[in-house]
């Protein structure tokens, strides 16, 4: 099979690849400079930081509206049987709380 390409097709051709291998160097250049890696890395780290943060406001609010759907019925309304406990508990740990920095300071 002969080659029925003229010198100067194969000259534009073989400039045609040296201009894209010029461009696959500049691109590698790019790519491996200090100032691009650093702020891939940079890039990635925050990725992490805020797909951890979303994780950690979706756990959080989970959270809340457990509790609350422990102390507030459907329709809205406190649940009384379930808030007189908690507030008993509440005001008693404040009353000790409060009698014991008072014997500290006397």
């Amino acid at each position: 099979m002969s080659d029925a390409r003229t010198p100067a097709q194969i000259e534009a051709d073989i400039v045609r690849r040296r201009d894209q291998l010029a461009e696959m160097l500049d691109e590698i250049g790019v790519r491996v400079h200090p100032k691009t890696v650093i702020g891939d890395a940079k890039a990635k780290f925050v990725s992490s930081v805020d797909h951890t943060a979303g994780r950690a406001v979706v756990a959080v609010n989970r959270t809340v509206s457990e509790v609350k759907a422990q102390f507030v019925s459907e329709d809205g309304a406190p649940r009384l049987a379930r808030l007189v406990p908690v507030a008993l508990v509440a005001v008693g740990l404040v009353g000790l709380l409060a009698f014991s920095v008072r014997r500290r300071r006397g």
